[in-house]
């Protein structure tokens, strides 16, 4: 507790506060244990039988989401500072997030999230990006981009109207390999709509001339989008089936704000994970924690 001192300099009285310290840990949580316990603890496993943690999985994952906002290494997590009850090695916090990475939990809980609160989403139009993250010690999905000369991994996000990241369907390792993939990706995001109650038919699909070309527009019709593609000078003259509408592409900034979001989490800025399914742990774990955000900030202003 504070306690009050009076102190005396030059015939003036000041009032001071002396702290006392108080044995209680100083935790600093990145998502309160409330938004932990409703929307992503009830759909990631826990042990069943055998060994039973003793610890609070939701301090587990505030241990995990720590991780991903301050990009500390994992034996820097201040696990005596965040754990209340039993503190668990940060080797055991890793074990939680590689379980629930590779057996793609983070992005079912993305999918759930995305399901339960639909109703947010403005699915006018929804923007599509790639994104380049440096990868510091190589591993799955990274290859050498001229450009940055040095490896990387090429992200394609997707975002609604609002700039709310909805999937990260594929990584590749250069981005000329996105029009080659197109096929897989669409397959995939497709999947990540239906599994959240969303619908792909109909929707109006922003992107930038890095995504012009006859396949990536051949696929979008076969899913029923229509693409609104900026032209690439390097391919030519447009054929008169492509068009262009100026002011929807115009509306393409919110995705950049996205990525901006995104690299606000330094555990995703640079990629140190060597493998694929705990570098896309890491985007859905940050997706989770944008949307609530942005959620509130709605509520507030109603």
């Amino acid at each position: 507790l504070d306690s009050l001192n009076l102190y005396k300099l030059r015939g003036v009285y000041y009032l001071c506060t002396v702290k006392t310290k108080i044995n209680t840990p100083l935790m600093y949580e990145v998502l309160d244990k409330d938004t932990i316990k409703s929307e992503s603890l009830p759909h990631l496993s826990v042990a069943k039988r055998g060994y039973v943690t003793k610890s609070d999985l939701v301090e587990v994952i505030q241990c995990i989401l720590y991780k991903l906002k301050t990009g500390c290494q994992w034996h820097m997590l201040p696990v005596s500072a965040i754990f209340t009850g039993r503190v668990l090695s940060y080797k055991s916090v890793y074990a939680h997030f590689r379980k629930w990475s590779r057996n793609g939990e983070w992005k079912k809980v993305w999918g759930m999230i995305l399901s339960r609160h639909r109703s947010f989403l403005d699915m006018s139009s929804v923007d599509l990006d790639g994104s380049h993250t440096t990868t510091l010690r190589g591993g799955e999905c990274c290859g050498y981009q001229g450009r940055k000369k040095r490896t990387t991994t090429n992200a394609i996000y997707v975002a609604d109207r609002q700039g709310i990241p909805l999937a990260i369907p594929r990584l590749f390792r250069v981005l000329t390999t996105t029009f080659t993939a197109s096929p897989r990706y669409f397959r995939a995001c497709s999947q990540i709509f239906k599994d959240s109650g969303l619908s792909v038919s109909g929707l109006f699909l922003n992107a930038g001339a890095g995504f012009d070309s006859a396949q990536f527009r051949r696929d979008c019709h076969r899913q029923e989008v229509f693409p609104n593609v900026a032209f690439n000078k390097r391919r030519g003259m447009p054929r008169d089936d492509e068009l262009l509408d100026e002011l929807l592409y115009k509306e393409r900034y919110s995705i950049e704000r996205t990525n901006a979001w995104i690299d606000s989490y330094r555990s995703v800025l640079n990629r140190f994970d060597t493998t694929q399914t705990s570098w896309e742990g890491w985007n859905y774990i940050a997706f989770i924690l944008i949307f609530p955000k942005k959620i509130r900030k709605r509520e507030k202003s109603r």
